[in-house]
């Protein structure tokens, strides 16, 4: 059983991974429901919310079915950080997580996500301040390295625990990488196996399938599973891996029906939280996967991914019932 903290996440627990403009309140919610054990927040900019910028401050709503939900920042600055500590707090999460692996460039050349990978000190003593100024379980969310010649992950790691770390999520990439090749999870594998380390590892990066994770779990030995982008317009992947672990069978995919059902409940929550502008415009990047394997379907994902008015995408997936319904999934 892992456990973050004092949080029990279950046996091989299947995270949600923080993914800006993707995990939000409405597809963490479908998450949950499809089996997700932890879900977190988008990431969050930690000068954002002592500027009490709307965007990042929107970010901090988190909801009761959600639990156990973290909400992760990011940034390089100590006194930003532990003051955004102080803002997180009064949401109530479960855990607060810190990202140390981001490698996009307009956070990377602040210093922070993965661009902290090239200072390791500053790295370790930010989580262990931080750790200091919360009751609250701090985590981590960090790559192998910033690139190959740099990679000390297991060092990395057991440095985090030792200033208060509760659990480690780690991608099977370096910065350099981006999202590049294939993820590398044996040097996951070897933190997870260094005998001072006592907290839960968990591994990121890759996980596509079921067979992945059970690898991810019985080869090379992880605590659980970080997912994201198999589970973008995918929630039921959630459902999909558990029900392999119990039976070893792939349970069948989603009909029409639940797609559709589940895509709307999308929208409108969306809408519902964020208003009808950017409700459609961040639900946009789901329909793909929603309604993927769909033959002839591409004046229908137009029509979804091209209107700014709801009504008209609400229309679009009458449309698609109407004509679809009956669609067999492979």
């Amino acid at each position: 059983m892992a456990k973050i903290g004092n949080i029990d996440v279950g046996d091989f627990p299947l995270l949600l991974a923080p993914m800006e403009d993707v995990s939000d309140p409405p597809f963490r919610a479908l998450c949950k429901e499809q089996g997700a054990d932890v879900v977190y927040t988008e990431f969050i900019s930690s000068e954002g919310l002592i500027r009490d910028a709307a965007k990042s401050t929107m970010k901090l709503d988190i909801y009761e079915k959600e639990r156990p939900v973290g909400i992760q920042i990011f940034g390089a600055n100590l006194e930003s950080m532990l003051q955004s500590v102080e803002i997180v707090e009064k949401s109530g999460p479960d855990i607060i997580d810190i990202n140390f692996g981001c490698p996009v460039k307009k956070v990377v050349s602040k210093g922070a996500g993965a661009g902290i990978l090239k200072d390791i000190d500053l790295m370790v003593s930010l989580t262990e301040a931080m750790v200091k100024h919360t009751n609250l379980p701090v985590t981590v969310k960090t790559r192998l390295g910033w690139d190959n010649d740099s990679i000390k992950i297991v060092e990395v790691a057991e440095r985090l625990q030792d200033v208060g770390c509760k659990a480690i999520s780690i991608h099977g990439r370096t910065r350099v990488q981006m999202y590049k090749g294939e993820a590398n999870w044996a040097p996951i594998a070897e933190v997870k196996n260094n005998s001072r380390m006592h907290i839960p590892v968990f591994g990121n990066g890759d996980v596509d399938t079921p067979e992945r994770a059970v690898e991810m779990r019985d080869k090379f030995g992880l605590d659980g599973a970080m997912i994201g982008r198999a589970s973008i317009g995918y929630p039921w992947f959630f459902r999909e891996v558990k029900h392999f672990f119990e039976t070893g069978e792939h349970l069948p995919p989603p009909n029409m029906l639940e797609r559709l059902d589940a895509a709307r409940r999308h929208l409108q929550m969306a809408i519902d939280w964020k208003g009808e502008k950017l409700g459609v415009f961040e639900t946009r990047r789901h329909y793909t996967n929603y309604f993927k394997g769909i033959p002839h379907f591409k004046e229908h994902r137009m029509k979804m991914v091209t209107s700014d008015d709801a009504a008209d995408v609400f229309a679009a997936f009458d449309e698609v019932e109407r004509d679809f319904s009956d669609f067999q999934f492979a």
